[in-house]
């Protein structure tokens, strides 16, 4: 089962605390639901955890006569897809003027008087996001959406979730095959907007991937830190070890003062010593910086043989 499968399962079980919030939740499956009007209502969703929930809420507080059809549906046919109809017209007519809708209404936008008090947003977002919504799973990136059918209700939907003080990071929207996505991207914001439904299981889930995430990068980091240091170790010690060599090959070790011809024995024998090492272990032992002024004259040695 997918992470977003998940979520929707941990959002479905949450009792609401009054008739005022399943009102506000239904609202939310209903508008979102891609076909809401006096003459249809239509839930359609491939997540049952969604399906069984919309078929409880609307029974419990209108008692409709409901059609229920499952299909398979995708490429695969193993997902099913679940279509909740109501079977009367009237009763269509009668949820749709309840929630302060006509026919006469020239687009579908979402009736603030439903939700008049804030605290009603939460049931409500968390009807929207079991109707319409997804989250990728965190192992894989940070992406929340809402698929909405009209470009009425996404702007609706923006200005409704940014009006949220809790909320740090404020969706977007982009076009998609013909309908609104109203999304979050990061972390973040998806944490926000799951526990401000009520998801805060999937929340933890989130956080802890994330924290897993960035513990690896920083091992990462570090590894690849300590192999830049000790590629470019090697590389200076390769330089040192070259010119040394040359100036044995030429005759000159024994001419060097004692400092330096016991330093180039020493990296000879040491090739993967850093220069601190190097320098701990002369007698009597000197700094970093007093090997490298070291180094840098058997370099000019070097270069003049």
């Amino acid at each position: 089962m997918s992470f977003s499968s998940d979520v929707k399962r941990e959002l479905s079980k949450i009792n609401n605390s009054s008739n005022e919030s399943s009102l506000a939740q239904c609202y939310g499956f209903l508008l979102f639901s891609g076909k809401f009007s006096s003459r249809e209502i239509t839930f359609k969703t491939e997540n049952k955890f969604s399906a069984d929930c919309f078929e409880r809420l609307i029974t419990s507080l209108f008692s409709p006569t409901l059609s229920i059809e499952s299909e398979p549906s995708g490429k695969s046919k193993k997902q099913g897809l679940y279509k909740i109809r109501l079977s009367s017209s009237e009763d269509c007519r009668r949820i749709f003027e309840f929630y302060g809708h006509s026919s006469k209404d020239i687009r579908l936008m979402i009736n603030r008087a439903n939700i008049d008090d804030e605290r009603l947003y939460t049931a409500f977002l968390r009807g929207v996001f079991l109707s319409c919504g997804s989250v990728t799973d965190p192992k894989k990136g940070y992406h929340l959406e809402l698929n909405v059918q009209h470009k009425t209700l996404a702007d609706n939907l923006i200005h409704l979730i940014s009006e949220i003080d809790v909320l740090s990071v404020k969706p977007k929207v982009t076009g998609r095959k013909g309908v609104y996505v109203v999304y979050f991207k990061g972390s973040q914001g998806i944490c926000d907007f799951l526990g401000y439904i009520g998801a805060g299981n999937s929340v933890m889930a989130v956080i802890e991937t994330s924290a897993y995430k960035e513990m690896i990068n920083k091992l990462n980091r570090r590894q690849n830190s300590e192999l830049a240091n000790i590629q470019k170790l090697a590389s200076a010690s390769a330089k040192q070890t070259h010119a040394i060599q040359k100036i044995i090959e030429c005759d000159e070790l024994d001419s060097l003062s004692d400092e330096l011809r016991e330093l180039a024995l020493l990296r000879l024998d040491n090739p993967d010593m850093s220069l601190k090492e190097l320098g701990e272990n002369l007698h009597p032992p000197i700094s970093r910086s007093g090997v490298n002024h070291r180094i840098q004259r058997l370099f000019k040695i070097a270069d003049k043989l």
